[in-house]
């Protein structure tokens, strides 16, 4: 009976134990699977963000694009303006140049009737003069018929001559010259006062037909004018409705890219809180490698302080001098020869240790990587800013939000995932462990671990 007893009291306490075991069993498996799940949501967290970020950056470049062409069609209609303002000033003043034209032709037709006036008057001139020569000669032979009586008579007959003769000569040279001048006087006279149809007859190019059409031009000018300022007006008016949707796009994108900023850092901590459960993720691993590597990195630089290998001034530099240059923009630091020193050692064997991993860095509290992986610490390449951007990203600061959470991280460890710019529109997926660097209870910055899915 006893036996009996105790295999009666043994069979409810093994089915307890089995019930715990197949109740913990479970549990692992729900932790596993939320695990998984939670790796795939922040994935695609880190894709729709990174979608985001990608449209958010279209909308801003259109809405810079769209303020510029606001600023040109403002300039456009400005120099419109300013063309009508002085197009109708130029007709205005070709009507002045045609009154003043016809007004000039009356000057000129009056000068010439004065020039013919003066042309009457020096013929008479010369009619006097001749007629004064021919006195003047009449009274020298009568003065040479009195012989010595008429002699002072004579001197002054011959000196009237004389002078009649050079007045007879000047005479005719005025006439010559008002003959000359009446000529082109009246040229000018028949080309400001004839029409536009005569000269077309004559086939000469008149400045009456030259005012002509000049005003028939200004005046298409500002028919031309005002239609163009009307089309423009139409356009600022539709490129204003365009700002405005964009503005309204970029707020849209904005409020999404926040609200998968939200649904990234849900999906991040539930991994933390997976991981620190005590349930062996995936992750795991990755987690427990980046405590190791920022153990090492932080004994290094410890170790470097205590040989006076580098100042605690130096190792906790903050200016960053830029390299004239670079681009993307690199920087240097006093603490630069320490961890090209020293890091490789430690980073280098940390790419081998699990797979898929891709880098693993060290970088200061403000996300400059001083010292990066071997194969991308490359000298850049001048002018080839994309190759650069993949391949050179040593001494340089990478402040995005993965990099300056993961080098702020004051926790054990943080998991993250983030598109990593490759340059050239290119991006990879990753996820990132990291891990705090404390210095002698300071803390320096952090390890960055960052593998594929």
């Amino acid at each position: 009976m006893w036996t009996l007893f105790k295999q009666r009291s043994a069979e409810p306490v093994a089915e307890v134990v089995r019930a715990e075991s197949v109740s913990s069993q479970g549990a692992l498996a729900l932790a596993q699977t939320l695990a998984r799940d939670t790796s795939g949501l922040g994935k695609e967290a880190a894709e729709l963000r990174g979608t985001l970020e990608d449209s958010a950056a279209v909308a801003a470049r259109q809405a810079a694009t769209l303020g510029e062409l606001v600023s040109q069609l403002q300039a456009i209609v400005q120099a419109q303006q300013q063309i009508q303002t002085v197009t109708v000033d130029s007709m205005q003043a070709m009507q002045e140049a045609r009154q003043t034209v016809g007004h000039v032709g009356q000057e000129v037709s009056q000068v010439v009737d004065t020039l013919r006036q003066v042309a009457d008057a020096a013929q008479q001139i010369t009619q006097v003069a001749l007629q004064t020569r021919l006195v003047a000669f009449n009274a020298s032979v009568e003065a040479k018929r009195a012989g010595e009586a008429g002699a002072g008579f004579s001197v002054v007959a011959d000196a009237v001559k004389d002078l009649s003769t050079q007045v007879e000569q000047i005479s005719k040279t005025i006439m010559s010259t008002v003959s000359s001048l009446d000529q082109r006087v009246q040229s000018l006279a028949d080309e400001l006062s004839m029409s536009p149809s005569d000269a077309a007859a004559r086939g000469h190019k008149r400045f009456a037909e030259a005012l002509v059409g000049v005003e028939e031009g200004v005046q298409r000018i500002i028919v031309a004018a005002d239609e163009s300022s009307s089309l423009s007006h139409g356009i600022n008016a539709q490129v204003a409705t365009m700002g405005a949707e964009t503005q309204q796009t970029r707020q849209a994108l904005n409020g999404a890219l926040q609200r998968s900023e939200t649904v990234l850092g849900v999906s991040e901590r539930l991994m933390e809180v997976i991981a620190t459960s005590g349930v062996k993720t995936p992750d795991t691993p990755y987690i427990e490698l980046a405590q190791r590597v920022a153990a090492q990195i932080a004994q290094a630089l410890e170790d470097a302080l205590a040989q006076q290998r580098i100042t605690s001034a130096q190792l906790f530099d903050e200016r960053y001098l830029p390299i004239e240059g670079s681009a993307p923009a690199q920087h240097t630091t006093a603490f630069n020869a320490v961890t090209d020193a020293l890091f490789p050692a430690i980073q280098e064997p940390a790419l081998q240790a699990l797979p898929q991993i891709v880098f693993c860095i060290a970088a200061d509290r403000n996300g400059y990587i001083s010292t990066h992986n071997r194969q991308y610490c490359q000298p850049q390449r001048r002018g080839d800013v994309t190759w650069s951007t993949a391949n050179s990203r040593w001494r340089r600061i990478f402040n995005d939000r993965t990099g300056l959470a993961s080098a702020r991280n004051t926790r054990p460890f943080l998991l993250q995932t983030y598109r990593r710019d490759m340059g050239g529109g290119n991006f990879v997926l990753l996820k990132e462990a990291s891990a705090p660097i404390v210095v002698q209870g300071r803390h320096w910055g952090g390890v960055r671990l960052a593998y594929r899915f």
